[in-house]
């Protein structure tokens, strides 16, 4: 990851915010973010972001699949770790629209990933969200 990419580092700022509470800032920082991209990577991690400070699940989910809509646009592979929780995060939302059979495809297409998931807490909430999503849904 590329800390010296202004769009990263408003993101960072923006997650820092939401840790501490702040999430109208973490959301102007996002928006910031998603102003200043300059390139698919950064249109997907700021729509990621921004996703996630939405008042309408709509709104999220919108958010949600133009994230993975840039996602796909980029043509290298920096992004592959993140397909995971980006198609977690589509399923989610379909889920909270109860769209069901969109949330169970989506849960899948974020399954079809688990392999770039890393062996570590980040990875294994995601597993788990990936699993559980399928489950609750079959």
């Amino acid at each position: 990851m590329d800390l010296d990419n202004p769009v990263l580092k408003l993101c960072q700022d923006g997650m820092r915010a939401e840790a501490e509470g702040r999430a109208a800032d973490a959301r102007a920082l996002f928006e910031r973010a998603w102003a200043r991209r300059t390139d698919s990577y950064d249109a997907c991690i700021a729509a990621h972001y921004l996703a996630r400070h939405q008042d309408h699940p709509e709104e999220v989910l919108r958010w949600n699949q133009e994230a993975l809509r840039q996602a796909d646009a980029v043509d290298d592979t920096r992004i592959s770790a993140l397909y995971p929780s980006l198609h977690v995060s589509v399923a989610m939302a379909y889920e909270r629209l109860s769209n069901l059979a969109a949330a169970r495809a989506a849960f899948a297409r974020a399954a079809d990933h688990v392999a770039v998931l890393p062996a570590d807490t980040y990875g294994e909430q995601l597993r788990t969200a990936i699993t559980d999503g399928l489950r609750r849904l079959s």
